[in-house]
């Protein structure tokens, strides 16, 4: 071993140091290595255990003392009486001292019920209340517990003190403060490591002799070297197609490997045989005696002519050399020159054919490439013919035993005026000896070498057959195309006069080594072709057919999967209380139907958690915990049955199938409302909308960028825009306007250009949009919302403050019918009126200040009763005794839909009726509606 400059490292600390290198990758030091580890987490786990045991025990034996002490000072004679007398702490706290220091405890407190102290080792601490949790002494059981808090962390008992009739009339608190029973298992801390440094001592050294052994026994070889030599070995005696014997210095074989024995036609046991009695040629046996060198001599091995090679060996340990001899045999060098350049331009053929096929994932392609792939170099001409369901992407099923027709998918030829059936055509197996047929009942390849002999096929078509042999057909060789061990179509390779010679065996294996890559790559065209319109189907049953109308908003979409398959683009519009709507849009990474039923599973949870009425930054959160929880669980549920995680901390299930997760999903989610005109908006890693002004001009509102969905650890922001009425947003996934030749900040100027042309509805601005920006072959999907808002007119809104008396319900409930009656609602007045004395009674009774009453006339009538309290009222059904708790009930039966939500400062209870009466529940009797305000909820 040499330093830098090449010498050699001097002194002992050197010395040391290229030793311990090289043991280090010797099979020794491994082994060593590996003792040296699994003794110390041996003793280093029995150090933790025993200090484990050791707390564990002095804590036991703290709470039993405790638990003794407590019960001896409560059952003492006269504990009762000093309790009742005047002043129990003079007379009980000596006594508590006393048996403090006899015990050995930190602690000893007499306390009341209430946990008053009457006696304590700190006398400061007489006549305060001791803190914890003493209800089950007071209630008459003894307990331990390891206490944490003031004035000190202990463990500690606490025993009820009984008077004669058994009433619990006192407490008995002992303990020994947690810092006192660690220091006993501190104490025992030198001897456990003294312990564990002599147990290592004694592991290591014993690993040390072991190593040594083993390292002389290997001669210090690594794993690898030992490995390597092994292969080298066995490659010699099997795999090396030139023939190796090795003789020792007596002129004895010690070696020959299995091309050596087949060249010389060595009998079985010639190992240890002197060189005279092998049975060889006396020239050969002569050479191998003399031990003298040769190169590139010929001798005769029967019929053979070998060229023979011999070199001595070096002597090893003191012992004389010996010689090796290589034989090559020069008869088959020809023969194999001429089969070699076959085999090279085969096997370039089925590399061009691993490159050229399947490079779409279109079944008919792949087709057409494999007929492309064969012409000229192999055969004349080539037919594909597929099973009708491979063509549509379906797993092939064999009816009556076996396949009876197909559909021609590729026809390539040398010239184009070809005798074949065309591409269309049905092409039929009627007569089971044709090769066609032949091939499928066999499952593999069928040679036909002379078609004028083959009946079989002449009969299937008399008068196709007779063109086909009048054009110059002459050989054929049918192969069906299989892929896990299903049968997808068939491959006929034609040979004409342009070729003369007719197809061979070792044109057959060919042809069928082509077939299977062939097939294989058809197989994958056919299931992306199946996927693919599993993943369109899926998606098309959870994306949004039909948006809901709404008063607020005037909304068109568009989406577009990409051409590499379906992904998780979506986006949805949903109806809010108050008239309010809220405009989604996001993106699952990924394509199929893995990202497809993400999306859906994303677009549920959206749904549900909108019936929450959150703002739209507390909905992401609850977004991303739920998807950092299904990612969890789908991870471990995977690793339990076998998934395996690869470096980048991908999954995969047991058949190797890549389980991705959510993580990584984005999302934007904005709420406008149509009372205010404001707009409230939430990104998680997804782009800001397009907001375009009445008067055409179109900008981006910068919102913070939220991580990810899934990623976790940051909260959401969110961001409040004023919308002049009249405005337009255009929510849109990154598909839309970046792809691999578009950068992400020029699509954005091209959006805005479009979206600027004014004058049209919703629907053009969606086809305009995607006229301007849409790629020839988009790479990602590519979801469209756009959104023109609308203001409530004024008219339609009516609000009161509701001062915080009783007789302003009354006050408010006829201004309401009278506002109704302006609205031309009288029908549903009576049912409104019944409504709002309930809410607002509520609110004046259980809320807080200010409260404030809203009816907006939408679709249907809204009533929203505000106050500043944060307590929601909640459905129950009251008893017949009780004098309340029916109006919330009552809402519920009246009220098509109700619910509270939330705000900044406080809550709002709203309640929506139909606009005529039709569907209200007839009111069983008439009801004074005074006389309501004084229900409880």
């Amino acid at each position: 071993m040499t330093g830098r400059t090449g010498r050699e490292p001097t002194g002992w600390g050197g010395r040391l140091l290229a030793r311990l290198s090289l043991g280090a990758h010797s099979v020794s030091g491994q082994v060593f290595a590996l003792q040296a580890v699994i003794v110390l987490l041996l003793i280093t786990a029995a150090s933790v255990a025993l200090v484990l045991q050791a707390r564990y025990d002095s804590h036991r034996d703290a709470r039993n003392r405790s638990l003794a002490a407590a019960e001896a000072f409560a059952h003492a004679p006269g504990l009762p009486a000093a309790l009742a007398s005047p002043d129990p702490s003079a007379a009980l706290q000596p006594l508590a001292d006393a048996a403090r220091r006899a015990s050995g405890l930190d602690f000893i407190a007499v306390m009341t019920t209430d946990g008053i102290r009457y006696t304590d080792s700190r006398p400061e601490l007489i006549g305060r209340r001791a803190t914890g949790d003493l209800s089950r002494a007071v209630a008459g059981t003894s307990f331990t517990e390891t206490y944490v808090g003031e004035p000190s962390d202990a463990v500690r008992a606490v025993v009820p003190v009984r008077d004669a009739d058994g009433a619990v009339i006192g407490l008995v608190g002992t303990g020994i403060e947690v810092e006192n029973v660690s220091d006993v298992v501190e104490d025992q801390l030198p001897l456990m490591v003294g312990a564990a440094a002599g147990a290592l001592l004694l592991g290591t050294g014993g690993a040390a002799l072991v190593s040594r052994r083993l390292r002389r026994q290997t001669h210090g070889m690594g794993a690898a070297e030992m490995t390597r030599m092994n292969e080298h070995h066995e490659a010699v005696l099997h795999a090396v197609r030139e023939g190796v014997l090795i003789i020792d210095a007596d002129q004895r074989l010690v070696l020959a490997n299995d091309e050596a024995r087949r060249l010389l036609d060595l009998p079985p046991d010639a190992e240890r045989r002197h060189v005279s009695d092998l049975g060889l040629d006396s020239r050969t046996a002569e050479l191998l005696a003399s031990g003298r060198v040769a190169t590139d001599e010929v001798h005769l091995a029967g019929d053979r002519l070998l060229a023979v090679n011999v070199r001595p060996t070096q002597p090893y340990a003191g012992r004389p050399s010996g010689s090796v001899m290589t034989l090559r045999d020069s008869t088959e060098l020809a023969a194999l020159s001429g089969r070699a350049e076959v085999a090279r331009e085969r096997l370039q053929l089925l590399y061009d054919a691993g490159v050229r096929i399947g490079t779409t994932l279109d079944v008919v392609r792949t087709a057409e490439e494999l007929s492309e792939v064969a012409v000229p170099r192999f055969a004349d001409f080539v037919t594909v013919e597929l099973l009708e369901p491979v063509l549509r992407g379906d797993e092939p099923s064999e009816a009556a035993g076996r396949y009876t027709e197909m559909r021609r998918a590729a026809v390539s030829g040398v010239r184009g005026d070809q005798p074949l059936q065309p591409v269309g055509d049905v092409i039929r197996f009627v007569v089971p000896t044709a090769p066609m047929s032949a091939a499928l009942d066999a499952g593999h390849a069928v040679l036909a070498a002379d078609l004028n002999a083959a009946m079989g096929w002449r009969a299937q078509d008399a008068d196709g057959t007779r063109v086909a042999l009048d054009y110059g057909l002459h050989s054929l060789i049918s192969v069906p195309l299989q892929a896990r061990g299903v049968v997808l179509g068939m491959a006929n390779f034609w040979r004409a006069g342009d070729t003369p010679e007719a197809f061979d065996e070792e044109d057959l294996s060919f042809a069928e080594e082509l077939g299977a890559r062939a097939a294989v790559s058809i197989d994958n065209a056919r299931r992306f072709t199946r996927e693919h319109a599993t993943a369109v189907t899926l998606q098309r049953s959870l994306l949004p057919r039909v948006l809901p109308d709404q008063s607020g908003v005037e909304v068109a979409f568009r989406y577009l999967p990409a051409k590499a398959g379906v992904g998780g683009d979506w986006f949805d519009v949903i109806p809010l209380p108050g008239a309010r709507v809220a405009l989604v849009v996001g993106d699952v990474v990924g394509h199929g139907v893995h990202a497809a039923a993400t999306m859906g599973r994303l677009r549920t949870a959206v749904h549900n958690f909108s019936t929450l009425d959150l703002p739209p930054d507390e909905l992401l959160g609850h977004l991303d915990e739920l998807i950092n929880r299904i990612d969890q669980n789908e991870t471990g549920c995977l690793s339990a049955t076998g998934g395996d995680a690869d470096e980048v901390g991908t999954v995969t299930d047991p058949v190797g199938e890549a389980a991705a997760g959510i993580t990584g999903a984005t999302c934007l989610y904005a709420v406008y409302d149509p009372v205010s005109g404001r707009c409230v908006m939430a990104s998680a890693g997804h782009p800001g909308p397009a907001l375009v002004h009445p008067d055409g001009r179109v900008e981006f509102p910068e919102l913070p960028s939220g991580l990810p969905l899934g990623v976790g650890g940051m909260p959401f922001e969110a961001v409040t825009l004023q919308l002049p009425e009249g405005s337009r947003l255009a929510l849109f996934t990154d598909g839309l306007v970046e792809d691999r030749d578009r950068d992400f900040d020029t699509g954005l100027g091209l959006l805005r250009e479009t979206l600027s042309r004014p004058g049209r509805s919703p629907e053009q601005a969606c086809a305009d949009v995607l006229a301007a920006l849409l790629f020839p072959v988009p790479n990602d999907d590519i979801a469209l919302l756009i959104a023109d808002t609308r203001r409530l007119e004024a008219d339609r809104i009516a609000e009161w403050e509701v001062p915080g008396e009783a007789s302003a319900v009354s006050r408010v409930r006829n201004a309401g019918a009278a506002q109704l009656s302006a609205w031309g609602l009288e029908e549903i007045s009576f049912t409104t009126e019944l409504i709002l004395s309930e809410l607002i009674t509520n609110a004046i009774r259980y809320g807080s200040a200010p409260v404030r009453v809203r009816l907006l006339r939408d679709r249907s009538l809204i009533v929203e009763v505000s106050d500043g309290s944060s307590t929601s009222p909640h459905l129950r059904y009251a008893a017949t005794t009780d004098e309340g708790g029916r109006g919330l009930f009552l809402v519920a039966q009246y009220a098509d839909r109700w619910g509270t939500r939330y705000t900044e400062r406080g809550k709002v209870i709203w309640a929506e009726l139909p606009l005529t009466a039709g569907t209200e529940p007839p009111a069983p009797a008439p009801l004074d509606l005074d006389a309501l305000e004084d229900l409880a909820w």
